[in-house]
């Protein structure tokens, strides 16, 4: 029993076990969608620990499948949960869950990429995004298929203060795992800034990023390459990473937060200063080299290029 004048904590009554559901509604982790089940819930706390103080707080988990973080997640004694899970699979197992924390989770049969989050949670939780975070969380073990794709997106979403961000800097706390069927993952707090580190459209950071890291085991300035069109291409480049005053023989993921700005900056003039700069895709570019050597092609089949080997 409670001691006097203090409210218990909120406590899931007796459940199957996360492997017991997954027998019980014969679940299998798909290869193709890189899923892994967390079956172990002292894992499964320690993960939601991550996320700081979830007493009373708004929580949206992303693709909760099985329910192992859901359980963690709601032994934290959190005000509402929605969970947004696109395989239908998961559906009973977490509409049980529901019927055992009653009035605190709703469920979303849907996908997390198209989901409106801007409506998820009650108008009244919106902070200034200069205050602290709102009392609203994301928590997610994300597949490998989804979570580049999902990251970029909510990124996207921090620079325009809208989805998830339309509240203020809701946190996210997220797992990334490795490979299929191993229980080794990492846990990644994320709390959005006040004011980015990289002044610029996130639209043209995102395009500097991606070309850095287009071939990732080569030096940087192979990948920077790819902003700019066949004509004019080393000369520009070499303008670009001398201005920005960034060593070329480094790799991708030598560079810092300033070399990083120091690029982006550099581009953006450029581009002020042409105007076609910034819509030039060099997959297009790839794409039409390609069309114009299959006509002129002889009888040979040409070998592939490293570009269109490596892309």
């Amino acid at each position: 029993m409670a001691a006097p004048g203090r409210v218990a904590a909120f406590r899931l009554p007796p459940l199957p076990t996360i492997g017991e559901i997954i027998k019980l509604y014969r679940l299998k982790a798909q290869r193709q969608l890189s899923q892994n089940f967390l079956l172990d819930l002292r894992l499964t706390d320690k993960i939601v620990k991550q996320a700081g103080e979830l007493k009373n707080a708004h929580v949206c988990e992303v693709g909760p499948g099985p329910g192992g973080i859901t359980r963690s997640i709601l032994s934290a004694d959190v005000e509402q949960l929605l969970l947004i899970e696109k395989d239908a699979r998961f559906i009973p197992g977490l509409q049980m869950l529901s019927e055992a924390a009653p009035g605190k989770v709703r469920i979303v049969h849907g996908d997390i990429l198209t989901y409106k989050m801007e409506k998820a949670f009650p108008k009244h939780l919106k902070k200034d995004w200069e205050d602290e975070p709102p009392d609203i969380h994301i928590i997610g073990n994300l597949p490998f298929s989804v979570s580049t794709p999902l990251i970029i997106k909510w990124l996207e979403n921090v620079s325009k203060k809208d989805g998830p961000f339309t509240y203020g800097r809701t946190q996210m706390t997220l797992t990334f795992q490795k490979e299929v069927g191993e229980v080794d993952v990492a846990v990644v707090h994320f709390t959005p800034l006040v004011q980015p580190k990289i002044q610029q459209p996130f639209e043209l950071v995102e395009k500097v990023v991606r070309s850095v890291f287009q071939f990732r085991r080569k030096h940087c300035f192979r990948g920077l390459e790819t902003l700019f069109p066949e004509s004019g291409r080393l000369k520009r480049t070499e303008q670009l990473m001398m201005t920005a005053n960034v060593d070329p023989t480094l790799r991708p993921f030598q560079l810092s937060m300033s070399q990083f700005r120091n690029l982006c900056n550099t581009y953006r003039k450029m581009c002020d200063e042409d105007s076609s700069l910034f819509v030039f895709d060099y997959r297009e570019e790839l794409k039409q080299k390609k069309t114009t050597r299959n006509l002129l092609k002889s009888t040979s089949q040409p070998e592939q290029t490293e570009e269109e080997d490596q892309l």
